[in-house]
């Protein structure tokens, strides 16, 4: 049968419970650690960061499915199911026999995939009786989505935004403060954190690792506040695995099954999100695809970082996290304008990648911008840089099927729509983006700052 442009789901296959990848697999992501005891790290540890429940997901490594609460399930009605969408013109335009298939979550107001996990963080902040929440945000998705949320939940919410970000990015940084969201450029003078990387480097650019010290610190000072994070930990990507339960409901209902499923990767939200499901049935032997991840060459966690424990954070205040990782102290380049600029990966992926489950590549942005523009010219929507990455990857294998006449079935994420970054395309587009790729050198700067423990000799 011809397959539709759009493969819908209806509103009463909304999943209902998220996906924990983790139960599914054999050998499970080494634990965090307290960075004091090297002791795996306990709820109670957690607890003046973190909201309870979400901590209780972070520790879950057994339960399959973990049902996701009504009253969060009510709010996801307003923009899901996302679109799963046949890109019939891409096709056309590459000349190629594989089917393309991108799962679309740009279509609610935030702009991104990163409302999934902010509103069921909110909801449970929310219900523990708190008053504030801080976070970090890169290039703002995250810091959107968050605000877009506290928003609805009547939270207060403090925004600690990477400084290059919020220069290079100002329409971001308006959305967040109209939602209500205080947005502070990082580093700051707020924090002693801030104030001690300032100290050392008073013309910083900032980094995740900085916005996330400052984010934290003021989370444990201040009364009824929690810290909450829009990626890297387990329980951010098991938020994010309802894209991932949703694609794959709407591709069976289609009868359709992919070979390939690739995804952008920065802290790893997206890529883990898209590709739960199909990695549990891979890895239990149900299927044989092929799962590609793709990060920026600036800033290479997966193809040139070590597999290590490593603080979440500059100011190295966080527990430990066993990871794919270019150092806490790793710096990304100022020019690079499609986010992912975190330093480490999620450990559920940085094991998947250890173990051989996960392919990963690194692109140069301009190339990225121009997989980017190709895209939009023909399907007509303006794809976010951070998963321009993804849209990369996808056309490659597309135009290697075209010379290998195989007819693959290739599925990847556009999680988000590039309509706040037109800054990058301004500069793409007269030619005045540049690639910036980090030498041996620059690298070994961040592993400097690995710590130095048993556990990584």
């Amino acid at each position: 049968m011809k397959i539709p442009t759009r493969l819908y789901l209806s509103e009463d296959e909304i999943p209902a419970s998220w996906y924990n990848l983790r139960a599914f697999m054999k050998d499970k992501p080494e634990p965090m650690l307290h960075p004091g005891t090297l002791q795996p790290v306990t709820a109670g540890d957690l607890s003046p960061v973190f909201c309870d429940e979400p901590i209780k997901q972070e520790l879950d490594d057994a339960s399959p499915f973990i049902a996701i609460p009504e009253d969060l399930q009510v709010f996801y009605r307003a923009y899901r199911p996302a679109p799963l969408i046949r890109a019939y013109f891409l096709e056309k335009e590459l000349g190629t026999p594989a089917e393309i298939y991108y799962k679309f979550e740009g279509t609610n107001t935030s702009g991104s995939h990163k409302l999934n996990s902010a509103a069921a963080q909110a909801f449970y902040a929310k219900a523990q009786g708190l008053n504030s929440l801080t976070t970090e945000t890169g290039a703002g998705q995250w810091g959107s989505a968050m605000a877009m949320a506290c928003a609805y939940y009547k939270l207060s919410l403090t925004v600690y935004m990477v400084k290059i970000s919020a220069e290079q990015k100002p329409y971001r940084k308006a959305l967040i403060e109209t939602y209500g969201a205080n947005l502070v450029s990082s580093p700051s003078p707020t924090t002693d954190a801030g104030r001690k990387i300032l100290a050392e480097d008073p013309n910083t650019n900032g980094s995740l690792g900085c916005a996330i010290s400052e984010a934290v610190e003021a989370a444990v000072k201040t009364k009824d506040c929690r810290y909450v994070l829009g990626s890297v930990m387990n329980h951010v990507l098991l938020h994010q695995s309802i894209v991932g339960v949703e694609a794959k409901a709407a591709l069976d209902k289609y009868d359709v099954k992919p070979d390939i499923v690739v995804g952008c990767a920065g802290g790893g939200s997206n890529l883990g999100g898209l590709i739960a499901p199909f990695m549990g049935d891979r890895i239990a032997g149900k299927n044989a695809i092929r799962f590609i991840a793709v990060e920026p060459a600036s800033c290479p966690s997966f193809t040139r970082g070590r597999f290590a424990y490593d603080f979440g954070d500059t100011a190295k205040t966080t527990p430990l996290v066993k990871m794919y990782t270019l150092g806490s102290g790793f710096m990304p380049s100022p020019n690079h304008a499609g986010g992912l600029r975190y330093h480490g990966m999620n450990p559920t992926l940085s094991k998947l990648y250890h173990d051989g489950y996960l392919e990963a590549r690194a692109e140069a942005q301009t190339d990225v911008f121009d997989a980017a523009t190709r895209f939009a010219k023909v399907e007509g929507v303006l794809p976010a840089p951070e998963s321009s990455h993804a849209i990369k990857a996808a056309i490659d294998e597309a135009l290697e099927c075209k010379r290998t006449g195989d007819k693959k079935v290739i599925l990847f994420g556009l999680t988000g729509t590039g309509y706040f970054d037109m800054s990058a395309y301004m500069a793409y587009n007269a030619k005045t983006m540049t690639d910036y790729i980090p030498t041996d050198a620059d690298l070994d700067k961040g592993f400097a700052s690995l710590p130095d423990i048993p556990q990584n000799r």
